[in-house]
């Protein structure tokens, strides 16, 4: 008679081994299942357009990965996780030539930001402060915060739109567009309430611990997850596709890195109705259209600045951008999308063949867009970067359906796991206290689709697995 395992997870993205790792370190037998031939879900890298070019598929860069509390527990360095810190974390040019360049120092950020220079030191002092905090936060939230005094700072700020934030913290246009680029990041229209989270986070993460990437393709940092996990005893099964919660092999619980909509699919049948009609209001998030470059040369950048960085944004002003994501949340595709850049090669030269480089950006559109982004994103390119397009060898584009075919949680071509937004940003799925569970006592969610929600953290799958670890079903057998 087969072996009964202790958890079967379903799903090896980030999330899944997460939940795989946390289990297995508590002793527990576990196994992974992934539909793909290889793991990583939306963190993995190919080669998209010519030989010799390392391309990633969907995430790239990884504040919140070297952050996270839960990654921090594990020897990934010992499994070939070497982390690649460009010279400057992130850039944002404006159409006169400058830019913004957030640097790991305050001070030296601050002299790319002309009047705001001493403003934005002391705004952004106290939340560097507090990053740490608020980070282990996001890894404890069942537990009273040590420093709740400095939270409260942080969620005094986070709460407000970052429309708002910006045109109050800020007098130049610089500084406003630096973090409005940031707050961008929430998939949201600025003018929305604790969109002003996602700019104060991830700036305050640049100088905290920078916006680095894995060395070869962030392919690595879930091969070092995937090694930890086998060295612990778990294992992960690729090419497996699971249909239904009943195909799964005989285990005390199952855990499920996938969306709600995957949820009602795989295991609705073992779900009350009421509790499936919950996830089935779930609000999905905009989708993206993303495009790859081999390129002959680096980036030409127009602003000097943006050559050190390893992220630039794409957008112009903060009007500008407001203008970009308002537009995308009424259900529009904008002229001059707001465009995310990653550009590797510059400081890790093994993606890329000797003096060639690689370009990786997206931009946001509506929910299942099928509009060619392509000109747009180029000609935003070409705006900041004149001469930028004699530079492309070969393209390789991906638009909202492709990346639900690729990944069907990329539902509509949404990467967040659900809206980030209103009481869908604080309750996911459902409102709950504990949010992982599900009414069936063995099924448990571990996805982007739960707290904290998007990015590449583990914090989901790491709470998920907690909780099972925690709960009476467990304890009892």
């Amino acid at each position: 008679m087969t072996a009964v395992l202790d958890a079967v997870v379903v799903g090896a993205g980030p999330n899944g081994l997460a939940a795989a790792v946390t289990l297995a370190r508590a002793g527990r037998s576990v196994r992974v299942l992934e539909a793909a031939p290889t793991p990583g879900g939306g963190a993995r890298s190919a080669a998209l357009t010519l030989p010799g070019f390392v391309h990633d598929v969907c995430s790239a860069i990884h504040p919140l990965a070297i952050a996270s509390p839960f990654f921090r527990q594990l020897p990934l360095a010992d499994h070939g996780l070497e982390w690649v810190h460009p010279d400057a974390p992130l850039a944002h040019p404006l159409e006169d030539g400058t830019a913004a360049v957030l640097e790991r120092d305050l001070e030296a950020t601050a002299r790319s930001l002309g009047p705001d220079a001493r403003r934005y030191v002391r705004w952004m002092r106290p939340m560097v402060r507090s990053f740490d905090d608020v980070m282990a936060q996001l890894g404890d939230p069942f537990h009273f915060p040590r420093r709740p005094l400095r939270l409260a700072r942080f969620g005094l700020r986070a709460l407000r739109s970052a429309h708002a934030q910006a045109r109050s913290a800020f007098r130049g246009p610089l500084a406003r567009a630096l973090f409005a680029g940031g707050a961008a990041h929430s998939f949201s229209a600025l003018e929305r309430p604790l969109t002003s989270a996602f700019g104060i986070l991830l700036l305050a993460s640049g100088h905290a611990v920078g916006w680095p990437f894995p060395r070869g393709g962030t392919q690595k940092l879930v091969d070092a997850l995937v090694s930890y996990l086998g060295a612990l005893g778990g294992e992960v099964v690729t090419g497996q596709r699971v249909d239904s919660v009943d195909e799964l092999p005989r285990a005390r619980a199952v855990l499920l890195d996938v969306s709600p909509a995957q949820l009602v699919k795989l295991a609705g049948h073992r779900l009350p109705p009421r509790y499936v009609e919950k996830l089935q209001r779930y609000r999905r998030g905009p989708g993206v259209f993303k495009v790859d470059w081999a390129l002959s040369g680096p980036i030409p950048w127009r602003a000097p600045g943006c050559a050190r960085a390893g992220t630039v944004h794409l957008g112009g002003t903060l009007e500008e951008l407001a203008a970009s994501e308002a537009a995308v949340a009424r259900g529009e595709v904008p002229e001059r999308p707001y465009v995310l850049v990653a550009q590797h090669t510059p400081f890790d030269p093994s993606r890329a063949p000797p003096g060639q480089h690689t370009g990786w950006a997206y931009c946001h559109v509506p929910n299942g867009c099928t509009e060619d982004m392509t000109s747009r994103i180029e000609a935003q390119l070409e705006r900041f970067a004149p001469g930028f397009g004699a530079r492309v060898l070969a393209r390789h584009t991906r638009s909202p359906a492709q990346y639900e075919a690729y990944n069907p949680n990329f539902l509509g071509g949404d990467i967040s796991g659900g809206a980030m937004e209103g009481l869908q940003l604080l309750a996911r799925p459902v409102a709950s206290l504990v949010p992982y569970a599900t009414p069936d006592p063995r099924l448990y969610l571990c996805s982007a689709s739960t707290p904290p929600g998007a990015g590449v953290h583990g914090l989901c799958g790491f709470l998920a697995a907690r909780a099972l670890l925690a709960s009476e079903v467990w304890r009892k057998g």
